[in-house]
Formats: C-alpha cells, structure tokens, sequence
C-alpha cells in the first residue's frame, strides 16, 4: 500500500486536510485489495470425513488429501470411524462445528440422515463438500463425484458382460455391496439395473445382499450367495469392502474366474491378489487419491472465501482445471448457482495386465 508522505506544515488546517487524505488513502488501498478477506493457507483447517477408516480405499483417499494439504500449505485432519453408521458421522460433524473447523469434505454414508448436522456446520460458516457419496445437494456447495450414474452403472455391467461367452443369454446375477441406503452405490444399481434391461433381457437378478462395509459380514454375506446360489454366474460388487469379501469367499471354496464371474469397484492393492491368482478377470475404480486431493483443494477454495459457480472453473495444482457441472448431472432436481458437482475425468478398468501400474 502507498503510504501518504507528511511535510511539516504551520497551520493547524493544512494538517487536518493532509491527514484526511492519509486516511482516504489507506481506505483506498483496502477496498482494491484483491486478497481482501482471504485467509492464509496456514490458517485454514479442512476435516476430511470417509464413510469408515481402516478401508484401503479411504485411506487412499486421505493419502492424496494430505498431499494435496502439505503442497499448499494448509491443515487436513482425517476423521473417521470404524464402523460406517450416521450416528458416527453426526458426531465428527458435531466435532469439526465445535473445533471451529473452515471446511469438511465428507463422504457420506446417508443421502439424507446428515441434513441437521450439515445445516448446523454452514450455519457456523463451515463450507461442505461431499466426495465418493453424496448428501442432499442443498447442504453443500460441491460434490466431487466420480462418475455419474450412467457412466458408473453402465461400467459395472460392461466389465462382467464382457467377460461371459454369449452375455445375451440367461445369466443368474447377484448384486452385493455396503447398503440398501448409501446415496452413491445406489444410484450406481439403479441405472445399471435399467442397463441390464435394456442391453441383456434375458438376465435374472436373483438376489441382491449388503455387508453393511463390514469385512467380516461381507465374508459371511459372501460365502451365502455362492451356498444359496450355486449356478450363479455373475455376481457385481459396487463396493470397496464387499468386491475383495466376495473374491475371497470364492476362492475359499475352490472357484475361479472360469465358474463365476465376480467384478465391481475397489482399490488395486485390495485387488491385486484375486487377478494374479485366477479369482477374477477385472474389476474398476478410479483414481481416489485424486479424488481425495480434489476434494480437499476444493473445500480449501472455498474456506478461503472463493465462489464456486456452476458453469465455472477452477485451475487445481497438478490435477488441471475442473468444471462444476450442474446438479442434474446426477439426476437431481435441485439447482442453485452455488451448488454443483465436479466429475472426476477418467475411470479405470484394472486386469492382471495393468493392476501393477497402480498403488493405492
């Protein structure tokens, strides 16, 4: 800022008006400051919430947060519990509103049962970003989204009819995943159910089964299906605890990627095993510790007191310039300026062939 340059002056008048002019100055300066009301990277502190810890792909996800964090400068904290239930995820939202946090990034395990919690975070002044699981789009600006329901569900099937002999043919299918309430792999069945009737008439589904992200009662859940279903042919696992169970169960009773095709979404290093050993032929994901450095970049963004606008950009470091599509993306019929979603670019589908390129 330029500061006025005072002279010595003998009249009580002359004084005055020069030191006017000084104050006018300063004012001058402050209403053109361009970081006027931003906060230092320093100062700014993001909660970084998964659906549960302890699951290889939200810990891959918070490696790419705290990255994301270290390379500009501001805190993330991960927080997160065990079990992945509502009453978890109220009271770490609760916490965060309490420690004063700027902003959370949440994945979230209920489209609709954090709307009291969310709407008392943005009443204190917290910006909301959901990533991986949505929430109802009114209680956050942004949703880092990994692929659309037609683009995921239209996935999940590609990869298991690509794998069968003559797919237009009947198939038993079983679907398994987290949770008959999860917003995200919800949305991903739903779509890919309307897929399958469109593309493949002939398929049965013959079941449908959660392990409610339990590894243990996905295992059991797992073992079910193949003793309930012993001519299944395909069974679809949307869900990073349920995909590696059921792989697991298989191979436990002695079946390979020849006697049932089982595909869905996890990480490769939970993966990587089950396509080495002939267990499974492919399964997909994304690329989570992009998403996750994306999802805290953008809650830092906007903590810093940034706009985030549909139709919008905004240039991420070393992940490029993202746009903020509008809610109906999704399938929603909410809309508003300041609320939309960001879809991450690419997907991949991991084989025996490629899974070594990957680590997280």
């Amino acid at each position: 800022m330029r500061k006025s340059k005072f002279f010595k002056v003998f009249t009580g008048l002359a004084i005055s008006t020069m030191l006017l002019a000084a104050c006018n100055s300063k004012d001058a300066g402050s209403s053109t400051d361009g970081e006027k009301g931003k906060k230092d990277a320093r100062d700014i502190d993001v909660v970084f919430i998964p659906k549960m810890t302890g699951n290889a792909f939200f810990e891959s996800g918070n490696d790419g947060a705290q990255e994301m964090a270290k390379k500009i400068g501001f805190r993330v904290k991960y927080d997160g519990a065990p079990e992945g239930t509502v009453a978890n995820q109220v009271q770490i939202i609760n916490s965060a509103v309490n420690s004063g946090a700027d902003a959370i990034a949440i994945s979230s395990v209920s489209s609709d049962g954090l709307n009291q919690a969310l709407q008392k975070a943005l009443d204190a002044g917290i910006k909301v970003v959901t990533w991986d699981s949505d929430v109802d789009p009114k209680y956050r600006s942004a949703y880092i989204n990994q692929g659309t329901p037609d683009i995921l569900g239209a996935m999940l099937v590609d990869m298991a009819a690509g794998q069968l002999e003559n797919p237009n043919e009947p198939q038993q299918v079983a679907w398994f995943y987290s949770s008959p309430t999860v917003p995200d792999q919800n949305s991903w069945v739903d779509y890919a159910e309307k897929y399958i009737a469109e593309k493949y008439p002939n398929w049965e589904i013959v079941t449908k089964q959660f392990g409610e992200g339990n590894e243990q009662v996905s295992l059991q859940k797992g073992e079910s299906i193949l003793h309930t279903y012993p001519d299944i042919d395909v069974i679809i696992c949307p869900d990073s605890t349920a995909l590696p169970a059921m792989a697991q169960a298989a191979q436990n009773k002695g079946l390979n990627k020849e006697d049932v095709v089982i595909t869905g979404f996890a990480s490769p290093n939970s993966m990587r095993q089950y396509l080495e050993n002939g267990t499974i032929e492919n399964h997909g994901l994304w690329d989570v510790k992009d998403q996750g450095a994306l999802a805290v970049y953008i809650a830092y963004h906007l903590a810093q007191g940034n706009e985030l606008k549909v139709g919008g950009t905004v240039d991420v470091p070393e992940l490029g310039e993202v746009k903020v599509e509008p809610n109906t993306v999704q399938g929603y019929d909410y809309e508003a300026e300041d609320s939309g979603i960001i879809v991450l670019p690419e997907r991949i589908v991991f084989t025996k062939e490629n899974t070594n390129d990957y680590d997280f």
